[in-house]
């Protein structure tokens, strides 16, 4: 007698296939926002370090004050 739990389910079949599509697609929209985030922290992280270096060079002169005239 030929055990029915090793026997082959297509409908259990389909159905996993169908799951490890959607978790695949899930799985790689996830690491691409985490690709694009890791990304924008770098820039933002350079742009704070490059600001702080050259913005003494870099920086507008003082505005001059305005005398006021006494009276």
């Amino acid at each position: 007698m030929k055990n029915p739990w090793t026997s082959r389910n297509p409908f259990l079949s389909l159905w996993l296939s169908g799951a490890n599509a959607v978790a695949g697609s899930v799985r790689a929209r996830a690491i691409a926002e985490s690709r694009r985030q890791a990304a924008l922290l770098s820039a933002q992280g350079m742009r704070q370090i490059t600001d702080f270096w050259t913005g003494a060079w870099l920086a507008p002169p003082p505005k001059k004050k305005k005398r006021r005239r006494p009276g």
